[in-house]
């Protein structure tokens, strides 16, 4: 499966979508990378003085590259591609330790290694690093993936 399929079947939009590129996918393992763009909606208020990037948004930067990229290429092992537009998510854990902060115009690279998935529930171990190859946060994200019967 090409990474430009993987994007396209991506069930986000802007303003909510964090990935920008998908580097590497396997059966084990899923990097990609996001930059966060100065104008981003979340930097007006979350910090009046310096703007910081939320441990949820990075979170869900980790998710949507680590687990739902990754989700998509194995379910495209087991399913037909022409019915990823029925694809639904449901982040179901997350355990993420923060380390360091993203600023706004930062890029930031995933690495997800794939722990299991069976019963359509992915668990991943992920890492977010910066362009200093310093880690920014890391841990495990669980999520249920799977593509609908019914046309929505």
């Amino acid at each position: 499966m090409k990474f430009e399929t993987i994007l396209e079947a991506l069930p986000y939009q802007e303003p909510f979508l964090f990935v920008d590129e998908l580097t590497f996918i396997s059966e084990e393992k899923a990097e990609g990378s996001y930059t966060f763009s100065p104008n981003e909606y979340f930097y007006e208020g979350h910090f009046k003085e310096m703007a910081v990037t939320p441990g949820v948004i990075l979170t869900e930067c980790m998710a949507q590259i680590g687990v739902v990229c990754l989700g998509i290429y194995l379910l495209s092992k087991i399913t037909s591609e022409n019915s990823f537009k029925n694809l639904q998510v449901a982040l179901s854990s997350t355990n993420i330790d923060f380390l360091n902060p993203v600023y706004p115009g930062e890029t930031v690279t995933v690495v997800s290694e794939k722990e299991y998935f069976r019963f359509n529930k992915l668990k991943c171990t992920v890492k977010m690093l910066n362009s200093k190859d310093e880690v920014v946060c890391k841990g495990t994200i669980s999520g249920m993936i799977k593509v609908s019967e019914h046309e929505e």
